[in-house]
Formats: C-alpha cells, structure tokens, sequence
C-alpha cells in the first residue's frame, strides 16, 4: 500500500524545483530531488524549455523560454508562479523572476500551432542552479492531462568577477568636477525672464492706459487741453502752497501745468525738453511777442525756485500765476462760430 501511495505522489507533481550546485560559501541544499515522468501521451502536445541564454555573469537577467507544439483545438494551461505580496519574486532559492511575459504564437502549419511563453529571470549568487520537470496542463476533448517539458532538466551558470586585492590597488572616490556654465544652459532661463519682463511691462502700460482714458463708470471724456489746465491753474491757486513758503512746489507744478499745455495744445513734447529747448521749439509756432516774453520768463523764475533755492517775491508769484493763466486764455484753439439756421431751430 506504501508503494502504491508514493507512486501516485510522484506521478501527480508538475512543477519541481531543485538547485544542482549551491552557490560559493553555502552548503548545498539536503533534499534529494524527485523523478518526475519522463513520458507522455500519444497526440499530447510537445513541450521545450530552455534557458537563454545558459551562462551569465552575476546579476545579468536570462529568460525562460517554454514552448508548447500541439492541436489547433487543443487548450494548455501555462505554469503560474505567483508572486509573493512582499520581498523578491522567486523561482527557485537562487533564482528571482524579474518578469513574465505574455503568450505568443511563433508558428501555424494547418492544424499545429506553436504557442511560446517568457519569464526574465536574473541571479545573485555564483553557482549551477536548474530546473527540473516543469509540465503544462492541456485539455484534449473530454481529457485533462499533464504533458511534460523537454529536455527533463535545464541548467544555468552564473559567475563572479574574480578580484585580487593583492595586486589591485584601491583609490579614493574622485572629487566632483566643476564643469564650466554653458549659454545652453541658461538660455532658456534667460528667454523666460525676458518674456515675463515684457508681459509686465504690457500689462503696467495697457493698465495706465486704461485708467486714463476711462472710469469705473466707462469712458473717460476727452479734456481739451485749455479746459484741463486751466481747472489744474485753479485747483493750484486754491492749494495757498507759496502762501505757506512752498515755492518750489508752487513752482513745479505751475511750470508742469504750462508745460502739458503746450504738449496738447501743439505737440511739441514740452516735458522732456529744458527752458531753452522748448522756447526754441516754440519758434515755429504762431505767438504774440508778449505772450512768447511772458512765457520765458514764466519758465525763468520756475527754473531759479526749482534748482537754485530762489525765493521769489509775493508780486513774481502772483505775476507767474496771471501768466500762466492768460497764455492759457490767449492762445487756445477758437470757437466755431453757431450755426444760425441751428440758433433758429
């Protein structure tokens, strides 16, 4: 009854493990390995396995290659390790499956098929390390049978680096090396930075705009350039700023005032120009004698408060201010006359 009962034990295993050579420095395994079936059914489909390649050098990754001829209406079942939910996947002690690949048809001739299957594998330890009686399951009609692959075991030899520390000389790890900067390096930074000075500077310009043509309740409404400063002449007037020995900024702004006039009244860009440029600028430019003398000296006594600490008297202020205000009155644009037929209506 023993016998009976280890025969069937032998007969039913389909996938044994075993190493034939144990790595350098580990006593080999104390197992002794099982025989496993060495034939298989009439019309059972043919089965191979091998490594590829057969030799290795430690930690290099080799693949298990099986292949499975048979009928077309033949179904097979592949070997399926599963893989642990932690730590290294293992197909034997030594040998770690890396991955497993999918099943691929390499050869159809009418009825036979040939249908093949890849494990990566790779190895730590030096040594012989084989497989042996690896089988698939297939299913033929109404049977279910195990077919065994050939050849019955294959083996694989992973090596070492020999090193002699005796003979080889050990150095230091090398310092880091400072390579030079490179305008490749940088110019994409540099693209970026520009771009994002540029939208800036869009967005301050396009905001200014804005705001000095419109209102948070729509459009601003255009000023003639007479009306504009004679409202900042009076809105000066009533600020008392040289009354309160504020010559230099009762000055500055008068100047300024006189100055953004004359930008829209004749385009001439009055602002950016000293006191003899723009009497020089103005030369072309259609003035009475008296109101092109009032002027320069307008400007005169603005420059002296301005820049030389000049203190002009309570008359020069009141002079400057009339000035100012009658150049203004005297040199705007003229009315057009009504319409009458537009009077009459």
């Amino acid at each position: 009854m023993k016998r009976v009962l280890t025969l069937a034990v032998l007969l039913g295993c389909t996938w044994m493990v075993w190493g034939q050579t144990a790595p350098q420095g580990r006593p080999a395994a104390a197992k002794a390995p099982q025989a496993a079936p060495k034939t298989n059914k009439a019309g059972a489909p043919v089965v191979t396995v091998r490594f590829i390649p057969d030799s290795i050098a430690i930690g290099d990754h080799f693949t298990l290659r099986m292949e499975v001829d048979k009928d077309i209406m033949q179904q097979i079942g592949w070997p399926a390790p599963e893989p642990p939910e932690k730590g290294p996947w293992m197909l034997t002690e030594y040998i770690e499956i890396l991955a497993e690949g999918r099943e691929d048809t390499v050869r159809k001739d009418g009825r036979r098929v040939t249908l093949a299957k890849e494990w990566t594998l790779t190895a730590f330890d030096a040594g012989h390390y084989g497989i042996k009686g690896m089988s698939v399951l297939y299913k033929d009609k109404n049977v279910t049978d195990t077919v065994w692959a050939k050849p019955d075991s294959i083996m694989v030899q992973v090596s070492t680096f020999e090193i002699d520390t005796t003979t080889q000389t050990i150095y230091d790890i090398k310092p880091t090396m400072r390579m030079p900067l490179r305008a490749g390096e940088i110019s994409g930074y540099i693209l970026m930075a520009l771009l994002l000075v540029a939208l800036v500077v869009a967005a301050v310009w396009m905001v200014r705009k804005w705001r000095r043509d419109h209102t948070i309740f729509g459009r601003r409404e255009a000023v003639p350039p007479h009306v504009a400063a004679i409202r900042a002449l009076e809105a000066l007037h009533h600020q008392k700023l040289w009354q309160n020995n504020k010559h230099k900024q009762y000055y500055t702004l008068l100047a300024d005032i006189v100055r953004t006039y004359i930008e829209g009244r004749y385009g001439i860009q009055a602002m950016e120009m000293t006191t003899d440029e723009l009497m020089r600028a103005l030369k072309g430019v259609e003035l009475s004698e008296t109101n092109r003398s009032k002027l320069a000296g307008l400007l005169g006594v603005a420059d002296l408060a301005k820049f030389a600490k000049y203190t002009p008297s309570a008359e020069d202020n009141e002079a400057c201010y009339n000035d100012a205000y009658y150049f203004v009155e005297d040199t705007k644009p003229a009315e057009a006359p009504a319409d009458p037929e537009a009077q009459k209506i």
